[in-house]
């Protein structure tokens, strides 16, 4: 089965697709290209697609929140009013021991459970009769307060926090081939080579290319939750959902971590590729200014061992905000708000977001990512700024399946939740295409 996703997580996708979409133009006007490439129409296709989708289930989420909206406000209309009231020889509402009267805990349950408008209309009354009548107890459990049961506000649910995937979003994306668990690519390791004819009718230049191939290992990425059938069935809410959604939810951050450092041999993230241009900035005392220079170093070593251009920077939020936090002499900011008209600019901001697009560093795209590890170097503290030419590396993902099990557990009344995807990272076709930046230089920044 497919969990209902909430309307706050739908428009959350929409606009992660719609940026994918922008990510993709931008690539092509930052290329100074006049079309899209195959793979970049098809995925451009894809997120379009997926957005009208999405753009459904929107207008079909929006509209059963605005009936539901509508039921309450009749509800509430049409429940008796809570004017001020004077109780005079008229019987309490709920009367102790009084098998055939009004129930408090059924109609408290009716409430719960269906909003029952005649129920909340007794509980009111009997509400303002305790308040006239018993005057001397309190909230204070001893003193009345257990009578006061607690309110569960379900719709307010607080879910647990978690990082998006953002670099494995911005890496090239294509579809995982089914029936295989190797993804080999045939590679040139040396090629050929010309050279200036000594003299007519002399030998050519005659150098023999040699081939390789590199290959990325399918990998699992599965979880799985037990829960038992009388919570499914007791429960208000429909916690298959919120708990397959918070499945999918850990899914996205395992599988963003295992694109940006899983180190295992032909499953190498970014970070651990061999052979990728290392950057070191060692300093005690950082200071943007340096870093600076060194994210051109990192951009230049791409021009210069890809021969084409990066596209994209990513860094730990801590590290932007470092960025943005830092001032020059005069102590005006050096990262300022595009719509801003600065004297000097080092960086530019975007959007103020804790995880995408944030704004702009030595003229490319900066996203920033939480789940960039911040546990690294000699001391266990540092962070990394990736500089990255995106296109050049490969995330195969399978279909994300979300499926709940009662059959295999029934004999304990039990139902297995479970979430599983494959994927395979190809990040070490061109190690020279991505550029890392790394040292005591990016320690904890102090602000």
């Amino acid at each position: 089965m497919t969990p209902n996703v909430s309307l706050p997580h739908l428009r959350a996708a929409r606009s992660q697709a719609k940026a994918d979409m922008d990510a993709i133009l931008a690539t092509v006007e930052a290329e100074k290209r006049s079309s899209l490439s195959t793979d970049e129409q098809t995925d451009f296709s894809a997120k379009r697609d997926e957005i009208r989708a999405l753009d459904e289930q929107i207008e079909s989420a929006e509209a059963a929140e605005q009936r539901s909206d509508a039921a309450a406000e009749l509800r509430a209309r049409y429940a008796p009013k809570t004017a001020s009231l004077s109780v005079t020889s008229n019987e309490t509402t709920y009367r102790k021991g009084d098998v055939h009267g009004h129930s408090w805990v059924r109609d408290m349950t009716a409430v719960a459970l269906r909003a029952d408008a005649d129920a909340a209309g007794r509980l009111h009354r009997n509400t303002r009769e305790v308040a006239l009548e018993t005057r001397a107890l309190s909230t204070t459990d001893g003193s009345g307060g257990e009578f006061v049961p607690p309110l569960w506000l379900i719709n307010e649910a607080v879910t647990l926090a978690r990082a998006g995937r953002v670099i494995a979003d911005q890496v090239r994306k294509l579809p995982l081939p089914p029936g295989t668990d190797t993804i080999s690519l045939p590679r040139i390791a040396t090629g050929t080579a010309t050279a200036e004819q000594a003299s007519q009718n002399t030998a050519v230049q005659d150098t023999d290319a040699t081939t390789n191939s590199v290959s990325a290992n399918v990998a699992t990425i599965a979880g799985k939750q037990t829960v038992s059938q009388q919570l499914l069935d007791q429960s208000p809410v429909n916690m298959d959902d919120v708990l397959l959604a918070d499945l999918v939810a850990d899914y996205a951050v395992k599988l963003d971590t295992f694109v940006i450092s899983n180190n295992a041999a032909n499953k190498r993230g970014i970070l651990n590729v061999s052979g990728i241009n290392a950057i070191t900035y060692t300093d005690a005392t950082p200071t943007v200014g340096e870093l600076y220079a060194k994210g051109a170093d990192a951009i230049q070593q791409i021009h210069t061992g890809r021969f084409l251009p990066p596209d994209k920077v990513f860094m730990h939020p801590r590290r932007w905000a470092w960025f943005t936090a830092s001032l020059d002499t005069q102590g005006r900011p050096l990262v300022v708000p595009t719509a801003n008209m600065p004297q000097n600019v080092l960086a530019a901001m975007g959007d103020v977001v804790s995880e995408g697009f944030v704004g702009t560093f030595q003229g490319l795209p900066v996203y920033v990512d939480p789940n960039i590890p911040t546990n690294l170097g000699a001391g266990t503290n540092e962070d990394r700024i990736i500089v990255a030419r995106t296109n050049d590396v490969l995330l195969y993902e399978g279909v994300l399946r979300a499926e709940a099990f009662r059959e295999t557990l029934a004999g304990q009344l039990s139902v297995l939740l479970r979430v599983f995807n494959y994927a395979a990272i190809h990040a070490e076709r061109y190690p020279k295409a991505v550029s890392v930046i790394g040292g005591t230089g990016l320690v904890p920044p102090v602000f």
